[in-house]
């Protein structure tokens, strides 16, 4: 008799298709630069704040293997997204589409080769430092029991991930284009500001939502 599947804990499946979808989108936010007071930054940063706090969570949860499969999992849907977009953009519009909708469409999702290249290396190093640092914080006795300086942990964690994703996206995408040091230091002030301003309480709330779909029958 073959042996039943293990059970997927239920914060397990729910946070990991909700990262999938994270994945997916952050690329498209990345298309509007906001403002947040004096600070800007691209929209794309709430989408990867996401990911840094569903990771960090999954890493709380279940251990910080399973958050590591998760991040190199997510290659799968970052990726087939990206060659949708490419095969979407070489299929011929429809005659009815308004020319404005189109050129709309295609000056969003067209982007050079070194912004993707750039997009899924930051991705892949950033996200694993992310769980990386959270999980040596933890091992340290910062909250072995589970819960103990969460937020700063958290937020350790978020902060160096996100300085080290703006160095290598920035770098890959536009060094030689044009001068990017200014850009580099803007950037990463605004996401270390949003990190330690977000991801404390976030990371609180997806803990606390994991913990109660588990308790749940």
């Amino acid at each position: 008799m073959t042996p039943p599947a293990p059970a997927i804990p239920r914060s397990l499946f729910l946070l990991s298709i909700f990262y999938g979808g994270m994945v997916c989108i952050a690329g498209v936010l990345g298309n509007k630069q906001v403002a947040l007071g004096p600070l800007a930054v691209e929209a794309g940063i709430f989408a990867f704040l996401l990911l840094v706090v569903v990771s960090s969570a999954i890493a709380e949860l279940h251990g910080p293997n399973v958050a590591k499969h998760l991040v190199w999992f997510g290659f799968i849907p970052l990726v087939f997204s990206i060659l949708l977009v490419l095969l979407v953009l070489q299929v011929p519009a429809s005659a009815s589409m308004e020319p404005e909708r189109l050129a709309a469409f295609e000056l969003m999702m067209r982007s050079t080769w070194r912004i993707w290249i750039a997009g899924i290396i930051a991705y892949g190093v950033s996200q694993t430092l992310n769980v990386t640092i959270f999980a040596a914080l933890r091992g340290q006795g910062t909250g072995s029991g589970g819960g103990n300086l969460l937020w700063l942990r958290a937020a350790t964690a978020s902060v160096l991930s996100q300085i080290v994703d703006t160095l290598i996206f920035i770098t890959v995408a536009f060094y030689g284009l044009f001068p990017i040091g200014e850009l580099l230091v803007g950037q990463m002030i605004t996401k270390v500001a949003l990190s330690i301003v977000l991801v404390p309480p976030l990371i609180y709330a997806f803990v606390g939502l994991g913990r109660g779909l588990d308790r749940q029958r």
